[in-house]
């Protein structure tokens, strides 16, 4: 029964259950895994080459019309050779740029601004790695028949039906003019084409970019979902981040040693060691100018308050017994800083005890 109970306990604790950590999230995005919605991108790239269509159509129809009149007038009239052709295909080429360069520049731009409201500024190198994985026929299947598969099917279909009755109606709403085609002129029903076209793109761009924005909400559910984390993965990442704990352990004691080696040093600068007499051990020095009152330069309990004290005696300074003074300096200075202004007294006592007897000698 133990045992199951411990089984248990391991399940539930490998479960992914709790949030991904912002360096999960970091690392993720590191990987190239972020929460983005493709359609958006296509959705907005769409919107904005119709919009294009839209405000610049007569721009377009002017090119378009020239390349006709130069095919019909010109080129069909001329001898084709070998410096003809290069002619004809140089003047067509020539203005076909002028015809695709806004579109594509505006599509282009598009699709910068989508990607960059969906995921900011990302550069992943890891991203563009080919992985033999990828071409793992198994994989490959499961990927097909997952239910993401399932999911991403039934999202098309959502998005054929959604669009195609946006259309739909356009062109409903729209049928006396299409019916009237015929009894119009070519100039005309040309004019009533493009701008059913253009009508129509724009009805299914807007209602493609409403459903991008339902599939962004749900990538970046799935992408959250994901990423999560279990219980035993927060506290491995903590463990990682923070440092095994006997590493960290051996790092503080290093420090301590280094610090407790420089206290030790400054010991042979003080002016006199204030004792207990066997457990408190306190170094003060007076310089006026570095401090206006007396101060600390070192301090220890049992085993280091010998050591100063030792210390003290090799160097000729001077110790005074005065357990509450030392205790109390203990507790309420510390290294490197002046003493409390309630001690100024009894340490100027002992100081000048200390000066008359350096004196004398």
């Amino acid at each position: 029964m133990k045992h199951l109970l411990t089984l248990d306990l391991q399940f539930f604790a490998g479960e992914k259950t709790e949030k991904a950590t912002p360096k999960k999230k970091q690392d993720s995005r590191k990987k190239g895994q972020v929460a983005k919605s493709q359609d958006v991108n296509t959705a907005v790239v769409l919107l904005g080459v119709f919009l294009i269509l839209l405000f610049a159509g007569s721009y377009l129809k002017d090119i378009i019309i020239s390349i006709m009149r130069h095919t019909f007038q010109e080129f069909m009239l001329m001898e084709l050779t070998e410096a003809t052709i290069q002619t004809i295909f140089l003047a067509i080429l020539n203005e076909l740029v002028f015809f695709l360069a806004p579109i594509m520049l505006v599509a282009m731009v598009a699709g910068v601004v989508a990607n960059y409201m969906q995921v900011g500024f990302l550069f992943s190198p890891e991203a563009i790695q080919p992985k033999l994985e990828k071409l793992n026929p198994i994989k490959g299947f499961k990927r097909i028949f997952s239910i993401r598969a399932i999911v991403e099917l039934f999202k098309s279909i959502l998005k054929i039906s959604f669009v195609g009755f946006v259309t739909f109606m356009v062109l409903w709403n729209s049928i006396d003019e299409i019916l009237n085609l015929s009894q119009k002129s070519v100039g005309a029903a040309m004019i009533t084409i493009g701008s059913l076209t253009v009508k129509m793109g724009l009805y299914a761009s807007g209602a493609l970019l409403f459903l991008s924005m339902l599939d962004f909400l749900y990538q970046k559910y799935d992408f959250e979902k994901n990423i999560r984390m279990s219980k035993q993965d927060i506290k491995d990442e903590h463990k990682n981040s923070e440092g095994d704990p006997l590493i960290k352990s051996k790092i503080k004691q290093r420090q301590r040693e280094m610090a407790m080696r420089r206290m030790m040093q400054e010991v042979p600068n003080a002016d006199v060691v204030i004792t207990n007499p066997t457990h408190y051990a306190i170094a003060l020095k007076y310089d006026e100018s570095k401090l206006d009152a007396p101060y600390v330069v070192a301090k220890g309990v049992d085993f280091v308050a010998q050591k100063i004290k030792l210390i003290a005696k090799e160097q000729d300074i001077i110790t005074v017994e005065n357990r509450p003074l030392a205790r109390a300096l203990y507790s309420q200075a510390e290294i490197g800083d002046a003493i409390p202004e309630e001690f100024f007294k009894a340490v100027a006592e002992i100081l000048a005890y200390v000066y008359r007897i350096k004196n004398k000698i």
